[in-house]
């Protein structure tokens, strides 16, 4: 049986390739969905909860973690002339678990360097 966790040597994706697709979709879906939200200190854990539960809903998604770093949330607001800024990934680490056809894929994102960086963590058979 081949390895399905190398690139194949024809142009089908492996399962594998395929599980990393569906959460790149996740995150663009997530990044792009909600960046520019407005963000208060009251507002960001049922934020995080929304954002959680709308990716739960697309295909292949088995969990998604969302937290708000209400640390640089805190400070942000503090220089700000309103009581709310607008969402950025700056504020955001989040993990998403994707399940395909046998393959687990674990993928996260977090401040890296001061850029918001979205990873592949693992992949994983089931």
């Amino acid at each position: 049986m081949a390895d399905d966790t190398r690139v194949s040597d024809d142009e089908t994706p492996t399962d594998a390739e395929a599980a990393c697709f569906e959460a790149g979709i996740k995150f663009g879906s997530l990044y792009h969905q909600f960046a520019g939200t407005p963000l208060s200190l009251e507002s960001a854990s049922s934020l995080a909860r929304a954002m959680e539960e709308s990716i739960e809903n697309q295909p292949h998604c088995s969990d998604v973690t969302v937290e708000i770093r209400t640390d640089e949330l805190d400070d942000a607001l503090a220089a700000a002339s309103a009581e709310y800024t607008e969402l950025t990934g700056r504020f955001l680490e989040v993990e998403i678990v994707v399940d395909y056809e046998g393959r687990t894929v674990v993928t996260k994102m977090a401040m890296e360097d001061g850029y918001p960086l979205m990873r592949l963590e693992a992949v994983r058979n089931r």
